[in-house]
């Protein structure tokens, strides 16, 4: 009998997954950092359909506005001060200080995603809303809105957002307060565009945030959080490997085909 169930799980095969876990979102910016890289012939790009655009609009501080293909808005480091054109539909927030999120924003705000864990624990987000994929990578944060370096950290009390679309890994580093370590950056995979905080003070020091900068190699550097620092003097340490281009509008609008072949500094109006 039991050589005979044997030969039936045999043909039978494995156990098929259940369905949540076959369908759950996954990150294509991570298989891409992990996968070795592929050449595309030159003649199969130019035949290749033209990549979908994102609209990245500087609203101020930390506030980027992210339009996508599809039509979803998305607000980064909302605390409902820096808006621009209509309502965002995803708003995402760290647990800074009263200029980086809002416990009370538009109840008409279908997402509100916190880059903090309500429960003691490390938020968890990796969510498919709309067209975008969006995760966070938690860091810590220090427990009082200080620039003492040896002030307490709450663990995990801020993250790093990602999102993920229209072939593009866009990331938000938040109000970010040490260094990142080998795990960090394995979690965050590759990334297109990244949004730095520059103030050198309140967040890092300008090189500590020019070196995680550096160790990105995002083809797009997009600085905010910058209070009165020397745009020159972040150029400076970002190194001669960065292009920097400093434009008259607000708004980027951008996609996979057209990222920069250099790395490349962008410096929107208003920031």
């Amino acid at each position: 009998m039991l050589r005979f169930l044997a030969v039936v799980f045999g043909l039978l095969g494995a156990p098929v997954a259940p369905a949540a876990a076959q369908d759950s979102p996954r990150s294509e910016c991570l298989a891409m950092s992990q996968a070795p890289p592929l050449a595309t012939p030159v003649g199969l790009r130019r035949l290749a359909a033209k990549a979908d655009e994102v609209s990245i609009t500087y609203a101020g501080h930390s506030t980027y506005y992210i339009d996508t293909p599809g039509g979803l808005r998305i607000a980064t480091d909302f605390s409902g001060a820096y808006t621009t054109g209509r309502l965002p539909d995803v708003v995402t927030m760290n647990r800074a200080h009263s200029t980086h999120y809002s416990l009370f924003p538009d109840p008409r705000i279908p997402h509100v995603l916190h880059g903090w864990g309500d429960d003691g624990k490390p938020a968890q987000i990796a969510e498919r809303i709309g067209d975008v994929f969006v995760r966070n990578v938690t860091t810590d944060i220090r427990r009082y809105f200080s620039d003492d370096s040896s002030a307490e950290m709450i663990r995990d009390g801020n993250s790093i957002f990602i999102f993920e679309v229209a072939g593009l890994c866009i990331g938000h580093l938040g109000h970010l307060h040490h260094k990142l370590d080998e795990t960090h950056f394995a979690a965050i995979g590759r990334l297109d565009i990244v949004m730095v905080p520059i103030d050198g003070t309140y967040t890092m020091s300008l090189d500590g945030i020019s070196d995680i900068t550096r160790r990105l190699r995002a083809s797009v550097v997009l600085p905010m959080h910058r209070f009165a620092t020397p745009l020159d003097e972040f150029m400076r340490r970002i190194g001669q490997q960065f292009e920097i281009e400093v434009r008259t509008e607000r708004t980027l609008t951008i996609s996979r085909d057209s990222l920069p072949g250099t790395p490349t500094v962008i410096i929107l109006r208003g920031v």
